[in-house]
């Protein structure tokens, strides 16, 4: 949907998604969707069509470039922005999807769109120990298909990980990754809005991406503060020197905004000429000189289906994520070659574990009532509160705000947390009416507890079908296939339970929803084998990919990228996204994707002998 904003003195220049009513499901939701998102386009902060990106949108590219940048999501974002900052660099960034939609920018829209046609919409393949309810057992994976990739339609959560996760790269064969050498680059992009109650020795202010929290925190959010002091887990920054506690998360938000890796990063960048950003284009292949195995430039596929080559000065920067990335250098005839010959795609590196490695946080959705009617929290009241003042309940993502991060007896030290408790509630995204108490079911409300296993050992791979670039590849994510998840989801299950019997929960009078897991129907409700039976059925994957091209010394065989994230064997490309993770960070992962596309720029600067 295209949209002018004369009142901004600007008009958007290229269509920018999918509308809000579309979102919603239905021709209940146009009337009222649809006059929320006027309202909504005619605020010039929301649209923001004088600030986007679009005057370095290109229809056609130029016929060679310094750098070109594959996938403009939440790392290749930052990787553009970073590398333009050097005015004689002509930077390229490919993004297949089209620029960010307005009711993105709304944080309590963040779920809505999910499904929609910024979203690739992945399946895995059938899965044998997990996802057993879904069709044909297949695991859903979103992942955004837009200009700012998965940041546009994640949580906003700003979570590091453990100071160990980083420590335990650097042992593997990975110097410079330590968490002592990662700390400056989260520090380089941050601009903390909350300085003063996080201090400067693990936060940063000056940076492109804001994080702080929302305007609006739900009262049960600070219950739910109380219900973990009460069993004994202090309130604390959880990026700070301690990572396990409960916290209200600080977001990639502003003044009640989402901020995107693209509305942070490539923004700003607007008005750089060395800039160029190609939208709707995928990149099919990245060539590769056979025998000198130097990278020449890369393939893309228009919208149209028109296919083009564009040559690369100096080098190649795979940002496409933890799927997209080993899909492409597979396409590129880069990884194991027997498994390239089966799909009839010339081996130009035998790099085995592309692909390989690939592994996902795991969750699983515990619901609970509580002693409130079940009402839409979406409302012309909530909305006149966002529009007029950028509060309330449109200004965060309700109970989703709050998180808590503990250690199981399952982890592998005491101190560091392999469990992440996450909340669902009082969102405000969807409604028909707009009328105040619109009631959604005859119910009380339901809210939800999410344990997610943050240390998972189950791995899995991508591959291919065949050597179409735009076939989405095989995901094989192998869930819960290492017992160890399990027990850990169990444990975070229980404790979620005892969560919600502390003294503030039982104000709310919240109670465990009993209905029984369909498939489960045979070991007694509430029990360990109960719990087992119940994550297999309703597995909740969470969207932190990562693995998939691992970085490691070169004598690791499993290795893709070394320690400045060069793909072994290749001259002039890298990989920066969260696909090089060796092991996944204990924690929602944008942030981190974020400080590798910094250390990635930074890596590139010094190589080339520009100023870092």
């Amino acid at each position: 949907m295209s949209a002018s904003s004369s009142a901004c003195d600007c008009l958007v220049g290229v269509p920018t998604g999918p509308t809000l009513a579309s979102t919603c499901g239905g021709s209940a939701f146009m009337l009222f969707m649809g006059l929320l998102e006027v309202f909504i386009r005619s605020q010039c902060d929301l649209e923001d069509p004088c600030g986007r990106a679009s005057t370095r949108f290109r229809s056609e590219p130029d016929y060679e470039y310094d750098f070109i940048v594959i996938g403009g999501g939440s790392a290749g974002s930052v990787v553009a922005s970073r590398l333009s900052e050097v005015p004689q660099w002509k930077v390229l960034l490919i993004e297949a999807g089209g620029d960010e939609p307005v009711g993105a920018q709304i944080p309590s829209m963040f779920l809505n769109f999910i499904g929609s046609d910024i979203d690739y919409r992945y399946n895995t393949e059938p899965e044998r120990m997990a996802c057993l309810s879904s069709m044909e057992q297949r695991c859903y994976w979103p992942r955004g298909k837009v200009l700012g990739g998965t940041s546009v339609m994640n949580g906003m959560m700003y979570i590091r990980g453990n100071r160990e996760d980083y420590d335990d790269w650097a042992a593997q064969g990975n110097p410079g990754w330590a968490y002592n050498d990662v700390l400056p680059f989260f520090k380089k992009s941050e601009d903390n809005l909350e300085l003063d109650d996080v201090g400067t020795e693990y936060h940063a202010k000056g940076g492109l991406l804001p994080v702080g929290k929302f305007p609006y925190n739900p009262p049960l959010s600070y219950a739910i503060l109380k219900a973990g002091e009460e069993l004994g887990f202090s309130v604390q920054d959880l990026n700070g020197q301690n990572s396990t506690g409960f916290m209200i998360a600080q977001m990639t938000a502003r003044n009640g905004i989402r901020y995107s890796s693209a509305r942070a990063f490539l923004r700003p960048a607007r008005m750089r000429n060395n800039l160029h950003i190609l939208l709707n284009t995928t990149a099919t292949k990245i060539l590769i000189h056979p025998h000198t195995k130097n990278v020449l430039g890369v393939e893309v596929s228009d919208q149209f289906g028109s296919m083009r080559k564009i040559l690369v000065k100096k080098e190649v920067v795979l940002s496409a994520g933890a799927v997209n990335s080993p899909q492409i250098l597979l396409l590129s005839g880069v990884g194991p070659k027997d498994e390239l010959q089966q799909v009839n795609v010339r081996s130009v590196h035998n790099l085995p574990g592309v692909g390989k490695n690939l592994h996902n946080h795991v969750a699983y959705f515990t619901n609970f009532f509580i002693d409130d009617a079940d009402t839409a929290p979406l409302n012309w009241a909530t909305a006149m509160e966002y529009l007029l003042f950028r509060d309330g309940l449109m200004s965060g993502t309700g109970i989703s705000d709050v998180t808590g991060k503990l250690a199981t007896r399952w982890a592998d030290r005491p101190d560091l947390p392999d469990l992440q408790l996450y909340f669902g509630g009082y969102l405000a995204s969807c409604a028909r009416t707009g009328q105040v108490g619109e009631l959604l079911s005859n119910n009380s409300r339901s809210i939800q507890i999410f344990p997610a296993v943050l240390n998972p050992r189950s791995r899995g791979f991508i591959g291919l079908r065949s050597a179409d670039p735009l076939e989405p590849p095989r995901i094989v994510a192998n869930y819960l296939t290492d017992e160890r998840d399990v027990k850990t989801l169990v444990e975070g299950i229980k404790f979620a339970i005892r969560l919600s019997q502390t003294a503030p929960m039982k104000q709310y009078g919240m109670r465990l929803d009993k209905t029984v897991v369909k498939g489960c129907e045979a070991p007694a409700f509430g029990s360990d084998a109960y719990w087992e039976c119940a994550v297999r059925q309703n597995t909740g994957p969470e969207n932190h990919q990562a693995g998939s091209c691992k970085m490691g010394p070169s004598h690791d065989p499993m290795a893709v990228v070394n320690h400045e994230l060069r793909v072994h064997g290749i001259r002039g490309l890298r990989v920066m996204d969260t696909s090089i993770m060796p092991k996944v960070t204990a924690g929602n992962t944008h942030a981190p994707a974020v400080m590798i596309a910094e250390k990635g720029a930074y890596l590139l600067k010094r190589a080339w002998g520009a100023k870092v």
